[in-house]
């Protein structure tokens, strides 16, 4: 089955141009699932879902149906956004050259969304490229991590591709407007703490297949474990429902469940290694990929600067605790 075609069973019944803002209920629900079954898979889900929610943001009527066309036909979409170092993507004399890092579902997308001036906020260009039409160089070489290999991230590079005029998405700078921006961060959170939840259902199995689910200590550790995942699922599902009036006060309440949720991963992932041991790290074993995968896709950026927007709201009355 393509991508595409898969995204599309994935995404059945989910309306995305309601979603824009990353916090619907029920696409969470769904990235949060499918967390629980591949992160890799997760991960490049996620990405399109960013991809077509962006597109049908900035798009007008005319191109909406192009777009819908497209996604009918199974097109798959990520979003590129990390230049690649020294070589930053250009768009000169209507040619396309440099590339792009960290590049999730190279050669496997249909289509990738790219952008222009990345790192100058008011002039971001997006660029609906069409792979097929103006295939990269990939560097399959680059991505060798202990997880989340299966994601296909890559280095891309283009070396004098003829632009199109229907390149440009948007205008400059829509790519990073609030709280879109921001506040998508919701979605690869979900993803995350399904993948918390898919620690604690490899652990359960693993106890019950090796006769120590009635270990006290093992006990202890799995309850642990759903801790965990129950508070991540719930601090997901809580942001999601927040209906505050401000972006500042939505914007710190993602950013809170951003480092939560990572906070809660990282403990489940010593506790699924206490209960299972060395066997975990069997390349083999179940759970060996998950943990793998998740010490990968965690390490998502600038930790510190969230957790002080988290702080500085809280500071301002911006955020308390509530019943």
């Amino acid at each position: 089955m393509a991508l595409g075609e898969n995204f599309r069973l994935w995404l059945q019944g989910i309306d995305l141009t309601q979603s824009e803002n990353g916090d619907n209920l029920a696409l969470l629900r769904t990235l949060y699932a499918a967390g629980r079954q591949s992160l890799p898979f997760a991960r490049l889900l996620e990405g399109h879902v960013d991809a077509i929610q962006i597109l049908y943001r900035t798009l007008g009527q005319a191109d909406r149906s192009y777009l819908d066309a497209l996604l009918e036909s199974g097109a798959s979409v990520g979003v590129w956004n990390a230049d690649l170092p020294g070589a930053p993507l250009s768009l000169i004399n209507e040619t396309l050259s440099g590339g792009k890092a960290f590049a999730s579902g190279a050669g496997i997308l249909s289509h990738a969304l790219v952008t222009l001036n990345a790192g100058d906020k008011d002039h971001v260009q997006l660029l609906l490229l069409d792979l097929s039409k103006v295939p990269p160089e990939i560097d399959t070489t680059w991505w060798n991590v202990i997880g989340m290999q299966a994601s296909e991230t890559h280095i891309v590079r283009w070396n004098g591709a003829i632009s199109q005029s229907d390149w440009k998405v948007g205008e400059p700078g829509d790519y990073e407007k609030e709280p879109w921006f921001s506040g998508g961060a919701l979605r690869f959170v979900a993803v995350q703490a399904g993948a918390i939840a898919a620690l604690f259902d490899g652990v359960r199995d693993h106890l019950i297949k090796t006769g120590r689910d009635q270990d006290v200590h093992q006990t202890d550790r799995l309850a642990e474990l759903y801790t965990c995942a129950d508070i991540s699922a719930a601090l997901v599902r809580q942001t999601a429902s927040c209906s505050e009036d401000t972006v500042e006060t939505k914007l710190a309440r993602v950013a809170h469940a951003r480092t939560v949720v990572c906070d809660q991963a990282e403990r489940a992932i010593l506790l699924a290694q206490q209960c299972v041991g060395v066997k975990s790290m069997f390349r083999d074993h179940p759970l060996s990929d998950i943990i793998c995968n998740l010490m990968v896709y965690l390490r998502q950026p600038a930790p510190d600067a969230h957790k002080q927007k988290v702080g500085r709201a809280a500071a301002a009355g911006g955020i308390q605790p509530q019943l």
